[in-house]
């Protein structure tokens, strides 16, 4: 048996191209003791995986040139040689961007669909634990409060601006298109919504809406965005970093925001987190997010493309804004 598997050429220099990836057919091996064959379902798309492919020390080591890359997917069972599961079961595990893996029983959940399987990728998977954990953990956010989320049209930054919303706060989100400010304000459900690319001036257009100033940042972004936040916070509020997209591709390091002095006299908490620093809320998370799922509280949109072939064009647009919510590729059909 042979399976398709994209694989890192080059690594990029600035955004990434098609260049920097390579289609590749490989021959799968059988699964040795204590080991699976699984068919790749849905593999999931995520902006995390561009600091993975330099060269350099971080919380994850950096994918290797000529090797498959590798992240979240939904996956079954098609053979096991005394596996941790069952032909036939549903898994999330991290060996996606591939058709086909043989894994062990490591970073492996099994799943009982009551959701479409590509949920467990998005709203019911990492993006929406790195919501609930850095919302709830970080910005501990109070009912009465405001926040701040910046590319609130993403699949982080759509789930905080509900789950904000289901705690009682009023919340204000940015975007890089109307389309998505529309999506923010008519599905979301946020209170204001800003085009960042066509409302100049962030602090004055975030002050307009929200005069009273902001509890809490929501940070995806970076860059004008960050500067904006720190110059509408209130007095002790928390700004909790998910990621900083504006910097993933920057050939040279950027100046960091010239009033992080505000930092001292607002008493601000600035806090980076990563979301597997917090798997001990995983089951309040899956009974939170299920309860909220079913009462209709949350909705969700995810942007799919069909095939191995695809994965490449869906990471670059990532970078172009060309999601809304979730990505992610369809590698096969739900059920052989």
């Amino acid at each position: 048996m042979n399976s398709r598997e994209i694989h890192l050429k080059r690594r990029p220099n600035g955004v990434p191209t098609a260049a920097d990836f390579e289609l590749a057919t490989v021959p799968v091996p059988s699964p040795k003791p204590g080991e699976m064959l699984v068919r790749n379902v849905f593999m999931s798309v995520d902006p995390y995986m561009r600091g993975r492919m330099v060269e350099r020390e971080s919380y994850v080591p950096p994918f290797r040139l000529g090797a498959a890359l590798e992240g979240g997917a939904v996956a079954q069972v098609v053979e096991s040689n005394g596996g941790p599961f069952p032909v036939g079961t549903y898994i999330t595990h991290m060996a996606g961007w591939r058709e086909y893996a043989v894994i062990g029983g490591t970073g492996v959940m099994p799943i009982d669909p009551k959701a479409p399987l590509s949920a467990y990728l998005g709203v019911l998977g990492m993006p929406g634990m790195t919501a609930y954990a850095g919302l709830l953990k970080h910005g501990q956010p109070k009912e009465g409060e405001t926040v701040f989320v910046s590319a609130a049209a993403g699949a982080v930054g759509s789930l905080v601006c509900q789950i904000a919303r289901i705690k009682g706060c009023k919340v204000i989100g940015t975007a890089g298109s109307d389309d998505k400010v529309r999506y923010l304000l008519d599905e979301v459900g946020c209170d204001h919504a800003l085009n960042y690319k066509t409302a100049g001036d962030l602090t004055k257009a975030i002050s307009a809406k929200l005069p009273g100033g902001v509890d809490i940042y929501f940070e995806n972004v970076g860059g004008a965005h960050l500067v904006a936040a720190l110059n509408v916070m209130r007095p002790f509020g928390r700004i909790a970093v998910c990621g900083m997209i504006d910097q993933y591709n920057a050939t040279t390091m950027p100046e960091g925001p010239g009033n992080i002095v505000q930092v001292i006299p607002k008493r601000l908490n600035i806090r980076g987190f990563i979301v597997s620093d917090h798997y001990d809320m995983l089951p309040a998370f899956m009974t939170d997010m299920s309860q909220w799922i079913a009462e209709g509280r949350i909705k969700w949109r995810e942007t799919v493309y069909e095939g191995i072939e695809s994965a490449t064009d869906a990471f670059v647009g990532l970078f172009q804004g060309e999601n809304l919510g979730k990505a992610v590729v369809r590698l096969g059909p739900d059920k052989l």
